[in-house]
């Protein structure tokens, strides 16, 4: 009986894993019962809060706004671990993002296929972009399409199942509020210069191994086609971590994936020899999003880490 318990015990995380990537299928739960929309409107309130007006002052209230929400959610997430594992997975399928990610693209494709450039840039913006679209051509709004797949698959989706393998319910959801906070604050604003960056570190520790495993798990998927390009224009991007799977997106897929930056020039090309995008790279993108994901949930699912 007790080697039946053990081995059950060892089994529930990489049960609850699978069950959350399966549930995920389902779509979202309303706002009202939404963790992460919580978050958001946790997030939202500590920023309407803050009065400082020095640099040290605006980075001690955000780096206290951060901290107490991620201790929060880190709290909530032990709490939930009390719940029978189906309903531990359900929760952990709320810190996911692989539907919601998945068909954004998809509307973005559709859009171009039917040549509305109007609706594609203003899904672009509304779903996975933060830059203005609005003068964007189609092949640039497929192009920031392929490059939020790939950033936020492992933003979104690997990062949370990571965290979750190695710190369970309470550093999933420490890191989905920390990967929130990073959306919300981390800007280069007169306002949120300073009070964003202790989110927005924390978000980049966070996100060193995810990165990287999806980077490595998209090359795999592609047959090793791509890898010169990530070896190559992995570190181009402002973020350390972004350009790890974009850059292996736009290898594997034979792409020019760039943007501009404020005053026309260029923030980062990745892949400067590769074609540029075309709505018919959507489909493509999807397809080695899902197999980059299946690798790295066999990964995951693997024996070893967490036992609780």
């Amino acid at each position: 009986m007790a080697l039946a318990e053990a081995l059950s015990a060892r089994a529930a995380p990489r049960r609850t894993l699978l069950l959350a990537l399966a549930l995920d299928a389902l779509g979202e739960p309303p706002n009202a019962a939404h963790p992460v929309v919580w978050m958001g409107t946790s997030l939202g309130a500590a920023r309407r809060r803050w009065r400082a007006t020095t640099p040290a002052g605006q980075l001690a209230e955000g780096l206290a706004g951060w901290g107490l929400g991620a201790g929060l959610a880190a709290g909530a997430g032990a709490l939930a671990t009390r719940l029978p594992w189906p309903a531990q997975a359900a929760v952990l399928k709320t810190l996911l993002a692989r539907r919601a990610l998945f068909g954004a693209v998809g509307e973005v494709h559709a859009a171009l296929a039917r040549d509305d450039l109007p609706e594609a840039r203003r899904l672009l913006a509304w779903h996975l972009v933060s830059r203005d679209t609005s003068a964007l051509s189609a092949g640039e709004v497929a192009g920031a399409a392929v490059e939020s797949l790939a950033e936020n698959l492992s933003d979104s989706v690997v990062a949370p199942l990571l965290a979750y393998r190695a710190g369970g319910l309470p550093l999933a959801a420490a890191y989905r509020l920390t990967n929130t906070a990073d959306a919300m604050w981390g800007y280069h604003t007169p306002e949120l210069e300073y009070a964003g960056k202790g989110a927005a570190h924390a978000d980049d520790l966070l996100n060193l191994a995810p990165a990287r495993l999806t980077a490595v798990c998209a090359l795999l998927a592609a047959g090793g086609a791509g890898w010169r390009v990530w070896a190559h224009d992995r570190r181009a991007t402002p973020s350390p971590n972004a350009g790890h799977p974009m850059s292996a997106f736009a290898g594997a897929l034979g792409l020019r994936l760039d943007k501009r930056n404020a005053d026309g020039g260029w923030l980062y090309i990745l892949n400067p020899a590769g074609r540029a995008a075309t709505a018919a790279d959507l489909p493509r993108a999807l397809t080695l999003a899902r197999r980059t994901l299946a690798l790295a949930a066999l990964l995951l699912l693997m024996p070893g880490g967490r036992r609780g």
